[in-house]
């Protein structure tokens, strides 16, 4: 107990008589934890919204006027039996008449002389990637009466490319703000040990352990880390409180997109608490290792 009391004692007395250089390493983790925390929820919003968009990715398998319920089942069976398939969804002409009429009211003022609609099959993939493969497979089955299928190849395409680049820049982006900021962290405990460095030799003079004289850096390293990530999470609370209200209705869609969100709050919170003390420990200890001749 009296080497713990001794070491947040050390720790106490570096930060007091070094003030300015932990501010500067409490600001530079308040400003990359807010940026963190920032990302990290657009980043999820960004995700979530992909997600929404591929689970829209389907195929629609369209029957010849001629096919009978004998051939729309033939068809079905396969389908069903596709095991990229997740749901076969039948379509009457009817039903998409009645469908059509609703999308379209403006369009359609006055009544039709008939159904010019097919019957149709839906095909959902239990992965947005199987969308085009499904499409080619069917249409590689050549039936007689199916008459067209369409999965909106160039769309489809389009969807899965921004999909996967959104979660390589989501990736490299969290990776680049984090080395930033432990960079950034480890020069700012560099200033604090050069400023020291006599104190240090004295210490070593006298017979102190090299983890005992490390041990205050390291404890000053994740205060600062713990300081900096509460001041951001606060910082947050407050944009969230203030401005979200106002954005929230722009980006957050309808209904229709209710499946579409960022990351909760408290673990984004939880996240970059544990970030600041990670961030300030490694900080110290990439500093010490490199810098700190012990």
């Amino acid at each position: 107990m009296s080497r713990v009391r001794l070491l947040f004692s050390e720790a106490w007395s570096s930060i007091r008589m070094n003030l300015s250089t932990t501010v500067a390493a409490t600001m530079t983790v308040l400003i990359g934890m807010c940026l963190l925390g920032l990302f990290i929820a657009l980043g999820t919003w960004v995700l979530s919204w992909s997600n929404h968009i591929q689970k829209e990715l389907e195929v629609h398998v369209y029957f010849q006027s001629s096919a009978t319920p004998q051939q729309e089942h033939a068809v079905y069976a396969k389908l069903r039996n596709d095991p990229r398939a997740k749901q076969v969804i039948f379509v009457s002409k009817a039903e998409a008449l009645r469908k059509m009429k609703k999308d379209f009211k403006s369009i359609i003022t006055v009544p039709l002389p008939g159904n010019p609609l097919p019957d149709s099959y839906v095909v959902v993939p239990v992965r947005a990637s199987y969308t085009p493969l499904i499409g080619k497979s069917v249409r590689q089955a050549n039936w007689s009466s199916v008459d067209k299928v369409s999965w909106g190849s160039q769309t489809a395409k389009r969807i899965l490319t921004i999909a996967k680049v959104i979660s390589i820049v989501f990736l490299v982006a969290v990776i680049l703000l984090v080395v930033a900021s432990t960079l950034l962290i480890a020069n700012t405990i560099r200033l604090s040990i050069f400023a020291r460095r006599r104190e240090i030799e004295v210490m070593k003079l006298v017979g102190a352990t090299n983890w005992f004289i490390r041990g205050p850096f390291m404890l000053e390293g994740l205060i600062c880390g713990l300081l900096g990530s509460v001041l951001a999470v606060v910082l947050l609370v407050l944009g969230k409180t203030v401005a979200l209200p106002s954005i929230l209705p722009h980006i957050g869609g309808g209904s229709g997109t209710s499946d579409v969100h960022a990351l909760s709050f408290t673990l984004n919170a939880l996240a970059l608490l544990v970030a600041g003390l990670l961030l300030g420990a490694t900080g110290s200890a990439v500093t010490l290792r490199r810098f700190l001749q012990v």
